[in-house]
């Protein structure tokens, strides 16, 4: 007899796959979130990735986790705590058992749960047996043994059967979520072409699942999430590195420049030097350096040479270039540094997210050196906040770095894909040949920029490097009143940048109760918290940076006229501290985070609710 079923309609749902580092658990999370993407669902999704590249087997320390918040209307976060778990392993249990809805549904491989993973997890007791798990719809398949059964026709190992486990757990999810499992197919053949002996098995391994989901009788709710309600265009997936890279191959495409990206490996900003060496057909020349001096210097040689220079990095590369910034700063080179933060200090958390740096790119250099200073607030305008970066760099001769994070970095979400001919133009201050006005430092009115010209270019010599340069002439001076007026210049060169930002704005009321204050990933987060206090009849807005260094000029106006201002930042107050020092008559108060996750919408709920009410 068939079971019956009977079919949920959501607006939202969190899912949350966790499992070893060998599970392909970040594979699962990722070809789910694109099926969903297919669909038509908004998406926003958040890898979680262990710090050890492999940690022992079964333990805390090795469970890789990857979360997707999927809904039919706009999705701003992946969500606080999840919906359905797939525990892949005790210790992916353990782990994430605390990131549970009461209620939500649990699929557990049974066949993982032995004594040693046990023990391993750090269980004294079976969670399948103690009750700690009544409060949740409980799914125990036997995933391992049913995957290997699917795959023993096809005479693989016991390594390479294991590793068709997460298909089973996809099957699953298809049924689960009353879909077509045609994309999953489509996927397992696109994956392996390369490999078709891979093929038959994934599909037997896939069908298996699904089928079980059918027949199982813990399973009698299917779910069904709608279609969001977008825009017209063309939309794909892509996350916060990707659309960074994107950004920077848009910038040189519409400045007519080749692109250079000189950077070391470093957690979580290398998938940009990864995406990006795969462009040379788009003219981009990408060089791995030996360390972080090499990478950011290589890029110092590129603008030098008329190259859009850049680099990438994290927090712990960024104290490195320090020096070289500085180089760029004193020869007025355009260069764009990204860094994607993550947590410190030292080598910290290098796969955790934090707003760690932010002193450091104001401040971490020697002498009087500012540059521009901007962050992305989500994965996908990366892309938008990358060309933004170029396009200043390159129009006011002026090193800027780009501050994303871990959690947009790894993160994704939908993104309408722009036509390149409609991006903002790009104009460098490039020169022509035997320009009779040209000097190396002859600045624009308006700007302050100086002109680039290029090595090699008829009539146009003039020297570069680390000592102080004669106002105009750019020759080599220690005069004390001279490097006063270039100091002051460069500075002056940044603060006007300002006049071609686009002006600070508000979600919400001009005048609130309290005007929540963030910058750059906190953004999906407190906008989410807002909205919903809002909806519920508080009078509290929302005021979300992306240009630090200069703010846009109508910062302070934006900010007058609210009885209350808190600045939420994922460190100890970093933004706080220097909008301190740049408003001093106003009062800031501070809600700070410092645990190597993202802000959680309901603790942002709380914490605006007991400001508003007095508590």
């Amino acid at each position: 007899m068939a079971k019956t079923k009977k079919i949920i309609e959501l607006e939202n749902v969190v899912i949350k796959f966790a499992g070893d580092s060998g599970d392909g658990m970040q594979m699962t999370g990722t070809q789910f979130s694109d099926s969903s993407a297919l669909f038509g669902n908004d998406l926003s999704t958040f890898p979680d990735y262990p710090s050890e590249i492999r940690a022992p087997h079964g333990t805390i320390a090795g469970v890789s986790g990857f979360q997707v918040h999927i809904g039919k209307n706009k999705v701003q976060t992946p969500g606080d705590y999840a919906d359905i778990l797939i525990a892949m392993n005790p210790a992916a249990l353990k782990a994430n058992q605390k990131w549970l809805r009461p209620g939500s549904t649990v699929i557990i491989d049974v066949d993982s749960f032995d004594n040693k993973s046990l023990e391993l997890a750090g269980y004294t007791n079976n969670p399948l047996d103690d009750g700690s798990l009544n409060d949740y719809n409980l799914v125990k398949s036997p995933i391992s043994s049913l995957a290997a059964e699917a795959v023993k026709p096809f005479g693989l190992d016991k390594r390479t059967a294991d590793k068709t486990r997460n298909q089973f757990v996809v099957g699953i999810l298809y049924w689960l979520f009353n879909r077509s499992i045609e994309p999953a197919i489509s996927f397992i053949q696109t994956r392996f072409k390369k490999k078709p002996e891979l093929i038959g098995p994934n599909l037997e391994v896939l069908h298996a699942g699904f089928n079980f989901a059918e027949n199982v009788e813990a399973m009698t709710t299917q779910f069904h999430v709608k279609p969001a309600d977008k825009e017209k265009g063309l939309f794909r997936n892509i996350t916060g590195n990707q659309a960074t890279a994107w950004g920077l191959l848009a910038a040189a495409e519409r400045s007519g420049l080749s692109l250079f990206l000189g950077s070391y490996p470093i957690t979580p900003a290398s998938e940009i030097l990864q995406e990006l060496s795969m462009m040379k057909h788009l003219g981009c020349i990408t060089f791995q350096a030996e360390d972080e001096i090499a990478g950011i210097c290589s890029a110092i040689g590129a603008s030098f040479a008329g190259h859009l220079g850049t680099t990438s990095t994290s927090g712990p590369g960024l104290s490195l270039k320090g020096e070289a910034i500085g180089l760029a700063v004193m020869t007025e080179l355009p260069l764009v540094v990204v860094n994607v933060q993550r947590g410190g200090p030292a080598t910290g958390l290098p796969t955790k997210t934090e707003q760690s740096d932010l002193m450091q790119a104001l401040y971490g250099r020697n002498g009087e050196s500012p540059v521009v200073v901007m962050a992305a607030t989500t994965p996908a305008n990366c892309f938008e906040y990358a060309y933004t970066a170029c396009k200043i760099s390159l129009e006011h001769m002026t090193p800027v770095i780009l501050l994303t994070d871990g959690y947009l970095a790894n993160g994704s979400e939908l993104w309408k894909i722009p036509e390149v001919n409609k991006l903002p133009d790009i104009k460098p201050r490039l020169v022509k040949d035997n320009d009779q006005a040209y000097k190396p430092y002859l600045r624009d009115v308006d700007t302050l920029a100086r002109n680039w010209a290029i090595p090699g270019q008829e009539g146009l010599r003039h020297r570069v490097g680390g000592l102080e340069k004669e106002h105009i002439t750019g020759v080599v001076s220690h005069d004390p009143a001279n490097h006063e007026l270039m100091v002051r210049q460069r500075a002056e060169k940044v603060n006007r940048v300002a006049n071609y930002l686009p002006d600070q704005t508000i979600y919400g009321k001009e005048l609130s109760d309290l005007l929540v204050i963030g910058w750059g990933g906190t953004y999906g987060a407190l906008l989410t918290a807002v909205k919903e206090l809002q909806e519920e009849g508080y009078n509290i807005s929302l005021c979300q940076f992306n240009y630090i260094q200069p703010l846009p000029k109508n910062t302070a106006k934006v900010l007058a006229n609210h009885k209350k201002l808190l600045i939420c930042e994922l460190n100890l107050g970093q933004f706080a501290n220097y909008m301190r020092s740049k408003f001093p008559h106003l009062e800031f108060s501070q809600y700070n985070k410092v645990q190597g996750l993202p802000f959680f919408v309901t603790e942002l709920k709380e914490k605006f609710k007991a400001i508003l009410e007095g508590k």
